[in-house]
């Protein structure tokens, strides 16, 4: 059977191939063997609070699970907008809103809807690698950009100007960002998009962590930029992260007004709607109750942080940049790789560098965690991405385990 060469360029999602790593040597190690932490996933450990299970229940119970609006249930679009204005002091009309199956389907869509074939997109490098693919099912290129810690492994302006080509169609930025928690500072972030829209390009900013933001410097949205910035920024957000509801795959587009029936046309096409069910669990989310519970967990999350990231840097695992929100630590491996004797660089077969690190880490520790082969090609073999998306008791295990087996 033939495959595409769209298909072919789809590279592994290496997170996910070292996630099957870890669950068979798990499994071959047998019952009486320790547990493998697994802090390799960006996934909460919370679940949907009981509002939202009791939402679904009842949705289930009363029988409303036909197709929605392709944009998503009105009700549903004006409690984001609400959510907007409450958290954010921001008037997001709902009409701009597109609910969605999850933020991948919002970034398939405005990648549909904005991308043509041979367009170029700027992205940081590192960077969220599904982002890069996005880019490629709409027959564009991501351009990589190396952004080191001096810039909190973020895009500066002046690097969007000098990368920028006849053939570039705009930026895609993560704010805060996967793998590393970080983002953008908001001048930095304003010039980039006067600087994007005077050349009649487009900015996409992947917000679906600003929910777990723990800095007032850095909790805003792009949204929010001024003189009508804000209103031409493409903002992709999810339930999956803040809100505590990855398998229910639900997420959003704000867009431009001009923007909404081109992606309402795609969606209806290609996906119809969003799961009927996850919409009407997700109105429970901006309950004063649940919102609570998420502000809640959000302290919790930067309690791991502020107690994890100290311990890697104890045990020599620098993190040059301290996160500023979602729940991840990407920390430097360099002197551990010399200490254990690992090279830093590889073969395309057998690369070095943090990716054996994660399976040495993995035979001698019991511990999961993701080199950073997935998310970019500038420094793959110098990072590895901690998630401390996990309990406060495991966390203080893998550094137990880590601290004995140095």
């Amino acid at each position: 059977m033939r495959i595409t060469q769209r298909a072919q360029r789809v590279e592994p999602f290496y997170v996910m191939e070292l996630a099957k790593a870890a669950q068979t040597m798990a499994e071959q190690a047998g019952p009486d063997a320790r547990r493998m932490i697994y802090l390799n996933i960006g996934e909460p450990d919370f679940t949907a609070p009981p509002l939202v299970q009791a939402a679904a229940e009842r949705a289930i119970r009363e029988g409303r699970s036909q197709y929605t609006q392709a944009t998503g249930l009105p009700a549903l679009r004006e409690a984001i907008s609400g959510w907007y204005a409450q958290r954010f002091g921001l008037s997001i009309d709902p009409g701009r809103i597109v609910v969605t199956a999850g933020a991948s389907m919002a970034l398939h869509l405005a990648c549909l809807a904005l991308i043509e074939a041979g367009d170029e997109v700027l992205m940081p490098d590192p960077s969220y690698p599904c982002n890069r693919q996005f880019v490629q099912a709409a027959e564009a290129r991501a351009v990589m950009i190396p952004s080191g810690p001096d810039q909190r492994f973020q895009l500066s302006a002046a690097q969007v100007e000098a990368a920028w080509t006849p053939a570039t169609r705009g930026v895609l930025l993560a704010s805060p960002s996967n793998p590393t928690g970080t983002s953008i500072a908001r001048d930095e972030l304003e010039r980039i998009a006067r600087l994007v829209k005077s050349r009649g390009g487009v900015t996409m900013v992947d917000e679906i962590y600003l929910g777990l933001s723990y800095e007032d410097e850095y909790g805003h949205s792009a949204l929010g930029l001024p003189d009508g910035l804000g209103d031409d920024i493409i903002s992709i957000n999810s339930f999956s992260k803040y809100f505590n509801m990855t398998g229910w795959r639900l997420g959003w587009l704000v867009l431009p007004p001009a923007l909404v029936p081109a992606v309402e046309r795609l969606a209806q096409n290609l996906f119809i709607c969003a799961s009927t069910i996850a919409q009407h669990a997700a109105l429970a989310c901006f309950a004063p109750e649940s919102l609570t519970e998420y502000e809640r967990r959000r302290a919790e999350f930067k309690a791991r942080r502020n107690w994890f990231i100290p311990q890697l840097q104890r045990l020599g695992l620098d993190v040059p940049v301290m996160p500023d929100g979602a729940f991840y630590a990407w920390a430097d491996v360099t002197r551990l790789c010399d200490r254990w004797g690992i090279a830093m660089q590889g073969t395309p077969d057998h690369p070095g560098g943090s990716w054996a690190l994660a399976f040495e880490l993995m035979k001698r520790c019991q511990l999961a965690a993701t080199p950073g082969r997935d998310f970019g090609v500038a420094e793959p073999g110098r990072y590895l991405r901690f998630s401390t998306a996990n309990s406060m008791a495991q966390l203080q295990e893998a550094i137990a385990r880590l601290e004995a087996a140095l």
